[in-house]
């Protein structure tokens, strides 16, 4: 019972800072108009959106960075290896997605980092990841639990994890279209990866680590409170690749990769659309969807924004809750 309570507490804290830190976040931001400016394709639904105030992942990120330093502080949790290099990569992916919205705001345009700037920041951060890692003394092995599979991966298990790492906060930043889309599917994402970390044996520090995970689940839900439509603020880059990093080094830590496939399920969807839409284009010349990301998509299709989150919710919970299922109880 006393992780339970603690894992209330940590989401009570998060919430009650976020709620605190938004209202004080989005006067000032609003104050030096920095804004959003809506992308060419979108004009026509989307122009009520434009100047709304970005950077918003700081709602989240502040709060649960004070969260976790209090509760550190307070020895309501442990200090861990593991939990410290999670907070490493949540913050380091969250600065280099503020360097591209402050680009985009100073700008006054969609253009932030390019792609090749953007690609070469977060493969930094996850070779310093991928080093930390193995200094913790873990094998290059892929485990599957549930179905009693232990893979030796050798040297193909660096490439692995760098991939799951960069495609992870690449699709959350991709998902990120629609008002509450990306923050609803992170928190469900972050309740379920939460869960698992709890029950995950072996591994140290996977209680913190979930502490973790419930304290991002009350931040967001606290940022969803601005963030539903209609938006008072979007979360940004800051936020996008911040929770993408995030998730894909707790599933790495917790030796749950092929789980947190399940769980990230639409942010995969999602990002496989785009491939295949490029795809397509570039060896056809024709489209297989309206517009991409698949959000936009529907969009076209005449849905009405609510409709398409709250969809993408429901799908997205019930891929978390088979996660879930899959992970730990089966």
């Amino acid at each position: 019972m006393l992780i339970l309570a603690k894992a209330m507490l940590a989401m009570m804290i998060g919430f009650i800072l976020s709620i605190l830190c938004g209202l004080v976040l989005i006067p000032i931001l609003k104050k030096r108009h920095i804004g959003q400016s809506v992308s060419i394709f979108l004009k026509d639904k989307h122009k009520k959106k434009n100047g709304t105030p970005t950077m918003g992942g700081f709602i989240f990120i502040i709060p649960t960075l004070i969260t976790i330093t209090l509760l550190l502080a307070t020895h309501k949790i442990e200090h861990s290896t593991n939990l410290f290099i999670i907070i490493f990569v949540f913050i380091a992916y969250g600065i280099l997605g503020f360097i591209d919205d402050y680009l985009i705001i100073k700008r006054r345009n969609n253009i932030g980092l390019t792609e090749i700037q953007k690609l070469f920041g977060q493969l930094i951060i996850a070779l310093v990841f991928f080093y930390l890692f193995m200094k913790t003394g873990r094998n290059p092995e892929l485990h599957i639990f549930t179905l009693g599979i232990r893979i030796n991966m050798h040297w193909f298990y660096g490439i692995f994890l760098l991939f799951i790492l960069v495609a992870s906060s690449n699709a959350v930043n991709i998902t990120d279209g629609l008002d509450g889309l990306a923050g609803g599917l992170s928190l469900i994402a972050f309740l379920a990866l939460g869960l698992i970390s709890w029950n995950s044996v072996g591994i140290e520090g996977t209680q913190d680590i979930a502490i973790f995970c419930f304290i991002l689940v009350g931040s967001l839900l606290g940022f969803l409170f601005f963030n539903t439509y209609p938006a008072r603020i979007i979360m940004g880059d800051t936020g996008s690749l911040a929770l993408g990093g995030a998730m894909a080094s707790i599933a790495i830590i917790t030796s749950h990769e092929i789980t947190f496939i399940i769980i990230a399920g639409v942010f995969i969807i999602e990002t496989l659309v785009c491939i295949i839409q490029t795809a397509s284009m570039m060896y056809s010349g024709k489209k297989i969807f309206l517009m991409t990301p698949l959000h936009h998509h529907f969009e076209k299709l005449g849905w009405e924004e609510r409709d398409i989150v709250k969809t993408f919710w429901v799908v997205g919970l019930i891929l978390a809750m088979s996660g879930v299922i899959f992970g730990v109880w089966i």
